[in-house]
């Protein structure tokens, strides 16, 4: 990497791909491994499959935590009925702990208002992403889930540079024009070397109440073709499910039923490894 590196891999000729980059983080933090949720575009469901990781882990016994990286749009902290604001020592800044014991950290844990917008460029936003990471004290994390902004710009590009990512999982619905966005994700995550750990398809279907019958309101499923495609494993499909959608509304989202994730987080567990 030439001394005067910018950090603006984009318009770079060096090739730093055999170099450590990686942030630090707090030297009171111990964070064992680190999965990024993603999306193409917004609007996917990737803040409910970060919740819905974490709870998952969580009850599977493994301490978990989640990292709001979504910085101007933050809606974590709503969904485990968080309203107090996060704490601090001499040392850090603390996470807010959830009902069930999961870490958080959120713009919306910071802010006097949680409906005050946050007006910020690119650079002040990633730079706080980074602080999540670098200045607050995470306790014993055997799994933290980050969820990240849609797109990749900014915010996605300092997390994989900065953080030591174990991978990604990226979240998608079954219109073909977010499939062809999806394909965006997956290949910045190629280019900045970081496992795509498999495919999450949110609004897959709904089951009638009556019958039972499944069907695809936005069409037949592409989930597992588009897996097929990109070389991935298409590892869960969530359906529309109104009592979840109420867990989340009502900030209860660590009492959801349902094992949507359950064999997800297990080939996650064997994907990642000890």
């Amino acid at each position: 990497m030439s001394e005067e590196c910018t950090h603006e891999c984009g318009s770079c000729s060096e090739n730093c791909s055999e170099r450590d980059m990686h942030k630090k983080p707090h030297e009171l933090s111990n964070i064992k491994r680190v999965i990024g949720v993603v999306s193409g575009k917004g609007g996917v469901g990737k803040s409910l499959t970060t919740a819905l990781l974490a709870v998952t882990a969580q009850r599977n016994g493994l301490r978990t935590a989640v990292m709001d990286a979504d910085i101007t749009g933050p809606s974590i902290p709503k969904m485990f009925g968080i309203s107090e604001k996060a704490s601090g020592t001499e040392m850090g800044i603390l996470p807010v702990i959830s009902k069930t014991g999961v870490e958080i950290m959120s713009m919306n844990v910071l802010l006097d208002n949680d409906c005050d917008p946050v007006i910020w460029r690119g650079p002040v936003i990633a730079g706080t992403v980074l602080q999540f990471w670098t200045d607050v004290i995470w306790n014993d994390v055997d799994y933290m889930f980050v969820d990240m902004p849609p797109g990749t710009g900014d915010v996605p590009l300092s997390v994989y540079q900065s953080l030591p990512l174990d991978g990604i999982v990226v979240v998608t619905t079954p219109q073909e024009l977010v499939s062809m966005i999806v394909k965006k994700a997956v290949n910045m995550a190629e280019k900045m070397n970081i496992p795509v750990l498999g495919i999450v398809e949110n609004m897959s279907y709904v089951k009638c109440p009556d019958c039972g019958k499944v069907i695809e309101i936005f069409g037949k499923s592409r989930a597992d073709a588009l897996a097929k495609e990109l070389g991935v494993e298409n590892v869960a499909k969530i359906p529309f499910d109104n009592a979840l959608t109420t867990c989340s509304d009502r900030g209860l989202i660590e009492l959801f039923e349902g094992d949507y994730f359950q064999s997800f987080f297990e080939k996650l567990e064997k994907s990642v490894g000890e």
